[in-house]
């Protein structure tokens, strides 16, 4: 297998951005929401205009893991003010880690995984911590197999439902 490079995504990197976003969205949670709710969200989380805010804001960092120059996964990370709930300068928050289905059980999901911890190492971040839907038990587990304990609940909208997420941090070793 060819070399999987991550790389920092940019605002030159933004159809890419959409596209990977959507696609991977809509494999990873069409099967267990509605269309409406799925195209819902969708047109609001990953329209260029939202794009591109969240590529010049300081705060957040996308990654791609390319193969071939193609994307094939992506993560997105929060710092301080643009994390979705905390809001902790000492943690970071992996907002988003997707890899496209035909890639899955390749270690892809692990790489940028990786990659978030460096940056939170790098960062001097205490912790890190996410938000994960409760019925996405493969997510659950990869992140229980990387150290991650569950700590609370939130609520997660899509569309018009209502949907529960544990939230998980891992305490990082100083």
């Amino acid at each position: 297998m060819e070399t999987i490079e991550i790389k920092r995504v940019t605002v030159q990197d933004i159809n890419q951005l959409k596209e990977m976003g959507r696609k991977t969205f809509h494999e990873t949670f069409s099967e267990s929401n509605s269309e409406q709710n799925m195209q819902k969200y969708l047109d609001e989380k990953f329209s260029t205009e939202k794009l591109t805010e969240e590529l010049n804001n300081t705060d957040s960092e996308f990654y791609f893991a390319t193969l071939e120059n193609n994307a094939i996964g992506y993560l997105k990370v929060n710092f301080g003010k643009s994390q979705t709930e905390l809001k902790d300068d000492k943690a970071l928050e992996i907002e988003r880690i997707y890899v496209s289905k035909e890639f899955h059980g390749k270690k892809i999901g692990q790489l940028l995984y990786d990659k978030a911890i460096e940056i939170a190492r790098n960062n001097h971040n205490d912790y890190v911590w996410l938000g994960v839907w409760e019925k996405n038990l493969r997510a659950i587990g990869f992140y229980k197999k990387n150290g991650f304990v569950e700590f609370d609940k939130h609520i997660f909208k899509l569309g018009n439902e209502e949907q529960t997420d544990l939230m998980m941090k891992l305490k990082l070793a100083n």
